[in-house]
């Protein structure tokens, strides 16, 4: 195709445009940043990307009780990703379906392995389905022989409610009995759910919360499209399905997510796109709630480099909103890649997207995989890029499936400053974004993309408004 110069398009990024200043009539504590994809409502529009030095179950627990979503990472084994999976979904929920329970003739060192395993404080006891009873890490505690059995040592006739009960009526019947457990049970006594006192302290705690209509924290999961094994296995326990490969606009791949979503009936998220008529053939041909849109642009990744193909972020968002527009979609626009804090999301919002999500702008806090490491003094953590060659060597090991498709690495692998828990980093990252869309005057997401005005800048203007002439003693967001 000879396309020359003069049809060339301009593939900008986000330091080739800077958002101009529009009168306001909103100040920033008004701002509601509360987005939609497909059915899932996100108060934080901020997912955590895939990468398994970013987000497994501890990540993923605390974006979701900020109102965010986790997608957990998929370099792992099946069984090893519907655990993390699991463990998100059973840390919180109002009335908890899949209850862990002993028979009053099991005995107390059997209780006792239970509570250990699965980490809980207290066991529901039945009998064909039937509750007779609770027992409590203090009934074992004060159990003087092991050997005993649980009948021995549970609470009878334990304080219970029905199915149609409420938070705040649980809440006054705990704080009545001093009791911590509350078994739910059906109009035949048999046992539907437990409540606990943790779960209805964190509802109160986190009350914008993503979670599910029954109460549990919102949680995706990454897969490959060619992977349905795994997506079936996924699917009872997460919210979203996200397609996790580099480049989304690919025939094979297209099919392959076709395929998947025939077979899962669980909401899902295809990507990475970076082009307008890769946005037309995603939203045409699939049943999909969201796109994963930027190829290239992550701080990590190396394609661009590498293969000198890229489509950045900024320019990709806008691409696939005309797209997005022309064919009057509901489909979600997730920027993924480069934004490295609140300036690179609000441009995101103004051309298109409805939430960004973050790999190195979480690296190495706390709550990402790993442990710390002391180099010079300062603590790190590692962060890699999931097509670097520790990332691909482990994943490959792990697909018995598939040969690698490509024989060159797209990432690499490097060491960012600890930077303590997430909550202060996004907590700040919120901050700032909702002074971004003060300054625009936009009171949310919908009208960012209408009123914000954009403008190029160049390389000269983008050093003048960043500090400069001095030596600062920090970064933001570092």
């Amino acid at each position: 195709m000879d396309v020359g110069f003069n049809k060339m398009d301009f593939a900008f990024t986000f330091n080739d445009v800077i958002l101009l200043p529009g009168k306001t009539e909103v100040e920033p504590s008004n701002i509601d940043l509360t987005t939609r994809i497909g059915s899932i409502v996100l108060t934080t529009p901020i997912l955590s990307s895939p990468m398994d030095t970013v987000t497994e179950e501890e990540m993923a627990i605390a974006m979701a009780r900020m109102g965010g979503l986790g997608v957990i990472h998929r370099n792992c084994t099946v069984e090893e990703q519907v655990k993390m999976v699991k463990t998100v979904k059973r840390v919180e929920s109002f009335i908890i379906r899949d209850v862990i329970t002993v028979s009053p003739e099991d005995s107390v060192e059997e209780a006792r392995r239970l509570m250990r395993e699965y980490g809980i404080s207290g066991l529901p006891v039945v009998v064909s389905r039937r509750l007779v009873g609770i027992v409590t890490r203090r009934d074992i505690y004060f159990a003087e022989n092991s050997n005993l059995s649980v009948k021995e040592v549970m609470t009878k006739d334990p304080i219970t409610v029905g199915p149609e009960i409420t938070p705040q009526e649980a809440r006054k019947i705990m704080a009545r009995y001093k009791i911590e457990k509350l078994p739910v049970i059906n109009e035949f006594g048999e046992l539907v759910g437990l409540i606990t006192a943790k779960d209805v302290f964190h509802r109160e705690l986190h009350p914008f919360a993503a979670r599910d209509s029954e109460g549990r924290l919102r949680v995706g999961a990454a897969v490959s499209p060619f992977d349905i094994n795994r997506a079936v296995a996924l699917a009872p326990y997460v919210d979203v399905l996200v397609i996790d490969v580099a480049h989304f606009h690919n025939e094979n791949v297209i099919n392959a997510t076709k395929k998947l979503i025939a077979e899962v009936n669980i909401p899902v998220i295809a990507g990475n796109i970076g082009t307008y008529e890769a946005a037309e053939e995603a939203i045409c041909r699939l049943d999909i709630i969201g796109l994963r849109v930027g190829i290239g642009s992550g701080s990590i990744c190396t394609t661009g480099e590498v293969t000198g193909v890229a489509a950045p972020t900024l320019y990709a968002v806008a691409k696939t909103y005309e797209a997005i527009k022309k064919y009057s979609s509901k489909v979600a626009i997730i920027a993924d890649g480069g934004i490295r804090g609140p300036g690179e999301a609000a441009k995101a919002f103004a051309m298109g997207a409805d939430a960004v999500m973050l790999g190195y702008a979480l690296a190495g806090t706390k709550e990402t995989p790993g442990s710390t490491m002391m180099i010079g003094g300062k603590i790190y953590k590692i962060y890699r890029g999931m097509g670097s060659p520790s990332a691909r060597l482990k994943r490959f090991t792990l697909d018995r499936y598939s040969k690698p498709s490509k024989d060159i690495a797209e990432g690499i692998e490097s060491l960012v400053p600890y930077r303590g828990d997430v909550t202060t980093i996004l907590d700040r990252f919120i901050a700032g974004l909702k002074t971004a869309f003060g300054y625009v005057g936009a009171a949310n997401i919908a009208e960012m993309k209408l009123k914000a005005r954009v403008a190029l800048i160049s390389h000269a203007g983008m050093n003048e408004i960043a500090p400069h002439d001095v030596k600062p003693f920090e970064k933001p967001y570092e």
